[in-house]
């Protein structure tokens, strides 16, 4: 028996699983693979990360960095490029550093540089996942971090101020999303009717910026104005990951699971009542929580596509 895998990453919002490209990342290929990860969500009743999200653990063995964490997955015979010709393999070396040189760096900038989206989205969002104290500190350290990166790449002659660094950042990005559009053209992915590599990284780096609602959203709307892509999002949130474009699960399974949360903790706090007033309730018998019913797939998704065959 294989051991068990353990992802710990970032959380999700907006719609989205994760918001943080690559823990996003990872999550993709695994469900594009089949991989059977364990997700652990960082939230503010776990442990502070100790080190760059996302990390795979299997065994003793611990994996941090999308690429190491995906060559680990490949050697576990979880490939989602096999039937990759040598050149399509290239090309998706190629294109994922075309994503990390043009379009990460305004993907960092949106997030954690601009002032009104970190203060008011990136900043409060991170720190309610982040226990105290380090919530005060922990999202100004990847802030400065993500500045750091930015200039390192984009710093030099003949860019010397932050201004024009700023305006560079975005003229990239927006060609490199152009680019994207053009290769993925009227395709389902980009190599073809089954996702790879390459689309695990393009899913990572566009799914926030088009899901997240940021105040300064230049970016977002030059994406939104490229259909493809976001048609491209969409079918992994819904095919993959069992998520509408609103941001729901079918059939209305949010709300099911916050009413059954709260019908949970409503009767936890009767029981607590009720504990006081007789002490011999408590070698009273547990109830076993509510199992809710499997949601199936919507039309895309029946059994007879190749996607039904991956676990969501």
């Amino acid at each position: 028996m294989a051991a068990p895998m353990e992802l710990s990453c970032w959380g999700g919002d907006w719609g989205l699983p994760s918001l943080h490209p690559e823990s996003l990342t990872v999550m993709a290929y695994a469900k594009f693979s089949g991989a059977p990860l364990i997700v652990n969500t960082v939230n503010n009743s776990r442990r502070a990360p100790k080190g760059d999200l996302p990390v795979l653990v299997s065994e003793d063995i611990v994996i941090s960095q999308p690429a190491k964490i995906l060559n680990f997955l490949r050697r576990q015979k979880y490939n989602a490029d096999y039937d990759l010709s040598a050149k399509q393999g290239a090309d998706t070396l190629a294109y994922i550093a075309l994503l990390e040189e043009k379009l990460l760096p305004a993907l960092l900038h949106t997030f954690w540089i601009e002032a009104e989206n970190y203060c008011s989205v990136t900043k409060p969002w991170f720190a309610s996942r982040i226990a105290f104290p380090l919530s005060l500190y922990l999202p100004g350290k990847m802030s400065r971090e993500a500045l750091n990166r930015i200039l390192l790449t984009k710093g030099g002659p003949p860019l010397y101020s932050l201004t024009e660094v700023e305006a560079q950042i975005y003229r990239d990005a927006k060609e490199c999303l152009n680019l994207l559009s053009k290769r993925l053209g009227t395709s389902q992915f980009f190599f073809g009717d089954m996702p790879t590599t390459l689309d695990a990284f393009v899913f990572g780096f566009l799914a926030p910026i088009y899901k997240v609602c940021f105040p300064r959203v230049q970016l977002q709307e030059h994406l939104k104005q490229l259909p493809n892509l976001c048609r491209f999002c969409d079918d992994i949130l819904t095919c993959y990951f069992r998520l509408t474009v609103s941001g729901h699960s079918p059939a209305g399974q949010d709300t099911a699971d916050a009413n059954l949360q709260k019908l949970t903790q409503l009767v936890n706090k009767e029981s607590n009542l009720i504990e006081k007033m007789d002490d011999n309730l408590r070698k009273s018998p547990q109830h076993l929580p509510r199992k809710l019913t499997t949601l199936k797939l919507a039309a895309g998704g029946e059994e007879s596509s190749p996607m039904s065959r991956l676990s969501p």
